[in-house]
């Protein structure tokens, strides 16, 4: 029983098996019939083959039994924010995120009998206020994670919270008192972006940071930085799962580079770009995959979209579906019980390594030409989204990107006007800012307003 049971069998090499393939196409070109080409400029082989590695690749850190089942709650109440909360950690819940409007949140009451030496609560300010954060202190043991992006903030409101010089005030002090920043590179994707421009930004947004704290964070305090990025994914099921894989390659190279802590906490959320208003059971088939991705890719946590997030408010019925979905995957599918499950795929080793050199290339680039914040005032990454967004868009346009029941197979008979509880939109607010800001824009919005306007 020692010997293996395919010693019997010779190895077959990748250039054996296109030679058959070739033969099984029958004449058809092998690159035009077979090899297709993404929007991130990587050609998709039919098959990959571990001859084609000069080494094969090391075993990832990524801790895929670890990951959380997470959920936000807008604090518009205090003590029901509160009473939500504990709800939600006895259904499954595994993180708490708080999304706080305004310094007048009374964290006390909000966090009452949480056992946050137990349970991660991350809080999401829509604010900066480095005193409010300082306050904060009493749970300084705990897992209370502070979120503060303010360049995130300029790049998806078009402005500073105050001024460039007070906003980085304000955040020198909250990452000297925190030792950790957080970047939203939600924006990118869901603004239409190719993944090779979300790895390139969110690096380079990362970086800008780094460059202005370097010498203001000290050497024992570097090796403890704690940065998170916030991510969403899409339905591209091997790319996503690369793409997140490829970021803590990534943020790897470039915490070296500055001697911080080279470990980053990604939390994933399901992208709105792909997402409809007709036929929105198919969200979630969407968001299940997406979180499939998310795990494989290596999230530490992970918070659903719920299917009937952009036209309803929120509402106990959709988030219980969205967290039942987390729920199944972790308690009934066994995803929580490899910790690298994607390691030696070569599909997904050659996509990563693809997708970060090509996102290492364009973060270099932008760093050549002065920086993500100068490009930004300049209106060179908008200007570049925009194209990527178009190119998309006109994808979907033409039936090439298909999502089920808009632009494919449609249900003539779906009504959806008496349904919005929520503009699903992009919203036009004409004022005045600092720079162009970053648009989030659905690709079936165009087309689900036609179909209102004939209901």
């Amino acid at each position: 029983m020692g010997n293996s049971l395919f010693d019997e069998f010779p190895d077959i090499s990748s250039k054996h098996w296109k030679q058959q393939i070739q033969f099984d196409l029958k004449g058809a070109d092998y690159n035009e019939t077979l090899i297709w080409n993404s929007n991130e400029g990587i050609a998709v082989k039919p098959f990959y083959h571990a001859d084609e590695f000069k080494t094969l690749p090391p075993v990832s850190g990524s801790r895929a039994t670890q990951w959380q089942i997470s959920q936000s709650i807008f604090v518009a109440d205090v003590d029901k924010s509160n009473k939500k909360a504990h709800k939600l950690l006895n259904r499954g819940v595994e993180r708490l995120a708080f999304i706080l409007p305004s310094k007048e949140v009374a964290i006390d009451r909000l966090l009452k009998d949480i056992d946050l030496a137990s349970i991660p609560v991350d809080l999401y300010m829509q604010f900066l206020d480095a005193d409010f954060v300082k306050q904060l202190t009493n749970h300084s043991k705990t897992k209370l994670n502070i979120h503060t992006d303010i360049i995130g903030n300029l790049a998806r409101t078009g402005n500073w919270f105050s001024t460039l010089k007070e906003d980085h005030k304000q955040f020198e002090a909250i990452v000297t008192h925190t030792n950790s920043y957080s970047i939203d590179a939600t924006l990118y994707q869901n603004a239409g972006t190719t993944m090779v421009q979300q790895l390139a930004y969110a690096l380079a947004h990362a970086n800008e940071y780094l460059n202005h704290l370097d010498t203001v964070i000290t050497s024992e305090a570097k090796q403890t930085f704690k940065v998170s990025f916030q991510v969403s994914v899409g339905s591209n099921y091997f790319f996503e799962i690369a793409k997140l894989r490829a970021l803590r390659q990534l943020w790897h190279t470039l915490a070296s580079a500055y001697d911080v802590n080279t470990d980053c906490n990604i939390m994933a959320i399901p992208s709105k770009r792909n997402k409809t208003l007709y036929d929105y059971n198919t969200n979630m088939l969407r968001t299940t995959t997406e979180c499939m991705s998310a795990v494989l890719g290596g999230a530490n946590s992970i918070s659903n979209l719920a299917y009937d997030a952009i036209y309803h408010k929120s509402n106990a019925f959709g988030e219980r579906i969205a967290r039942n979905q987390l729920l199944i995957l972790k308690h009934e599918s066994y995803f929580d019980k490899v910790d690298n499950p994607a390691d030696g795929a070569y599909y997904i080793e050659t996509l990563t390594d693809e997708l970060a050199q090509k996102a290492l290339a364009l973060f270099k680039d932008i760093e050549a030409q002065g920086g993500f914040l100068k490009q930004l005032k300049e209106g060179t990454i908008q200007r570049k989204i925009s194209e990527s967004a178009a190119r998309e868009q006109e994808q979907f346009n033409n039936g090439e990107l298909t999502l089920l029941g808009t632009n494919k197979h449609p249900n003539p008979k779906d009504r959806m006007k008496d349904e919005l509880e929520l503009y699903p939109f992009v919203k036009t607010n004409p004022r005045k800012t600092l720079i162009a800001p970053i648009i989030e824009r659905r690709l079936a919005e165009a087309t689900e307003q036609k179909r209102l306007s004939n209901e």
